[in-house]
């Protein structure tokens, strides 16, 4: 199969991950301490993966100032994009407790919109990892992957508990699944034709974003569970995602 289609099925895999922890979400009862073990640990593979993955790639392929202003760059993004759709009622879209907004266009809009916000990132940094070899880093698919399950299954409890559809729910992370596989194949495809030092800036653009993401709803939302806990869970995850990508 073409190194082209590899990435965007890479991409679709991580973001099916989203759709699996909705199903898992909406049919069984997982109590909330689980949900925000799973998030605490998914938030330190994930801080790993950027780490040693795509940090790694970008200051390897364009210097300290370029990965750092991309870097910068990336978190500055998503937290403004981030604040937007806070206002336009998607700030607890990752909540699994009753903090959800009601069933509403708007808010279901917003939700949408927020997913989106979360998966683009990280996808887009799976297509990124191929341009060295063709071979996808299987470090950050994993990380993106562990950590999708527990935000799919956290949405998909609160927004049941907001009056929402199965087919809204089930919807919306089928078609963000979607859509992180043709970001993760336009990732691979589109920067093949730039220099590496853009391939470095975005790689960054990408970590930090995701790193923002993890700051602003992962992170808060396991520690509002695990408590004391939620260190220890993080620091788990990230030694597990480093034994991988040494043993990768």
């Amino acid at each position: 199969m073409d190194t082209f289609w590899i990435a965007g099925l890479w991409g679709l895999t991580a973001g099916g991950a989203l759709l699996l922890g909705a199903a898992v979400g909406y049919r069984v009862q997982v109590s909330k301490r689980v949900i925000a073990g799973i998030m605490a640990f998914g938030s330190g593979v994930l801080i790993s993966a950027l780490t040693f993955d795509l940090m790694s790639e970008a200051l390897e392929n364009g210097g300290f100032v370029p990965a750092a202003l991309g870097f910068l760059g990336g978190a500055v993004i998503y937290t403004l994009a981030n604040l937007a759709l806070d206002y336009a009622g998607a700030k607890h879209r990752k909540r699994s407790g009753d903090l959800q907004p009601e069933e509403d266009e708007s808010a279901g809009a917003a939700i949408a919109g927020g997913a989106l916000l979360d998966g683009i990132p990280e996808s887009i940094a799976i297509g990124l990892s191929m341009l060295h070899g063709g071979a996808v880093s299987i470090a950050t698919v994993v990380a993106i992957f562990l950590s999708n399950i527990p935000e799919g299954l956290s949405s998909s409890v609160g927004m049941k508990r907001a009056g929402r559809s199965r087919g809204f729910i089930f919807g919306l992370w089928t078609a963000i699944a979607i859509i992180s596989g043709i970001s993760a194949l336009l990732g691979y495809s589109v920067f093949q034709q730039f220099s590496p030092s853009v391939v470095s800036v975005t790689t960054a653009v990408a970590a930090g974003a995701i790193l923002a993401m993890l700051a602003d709803a992962l992170i808060p939302e396991a520690f509002q569970n695990t408590h004391n806990a939620t260190g220890l869970i993080t620091a788990l995850g990230f030694l597990a995602a480093l034994a991988l990508t040494i043993l990768a």
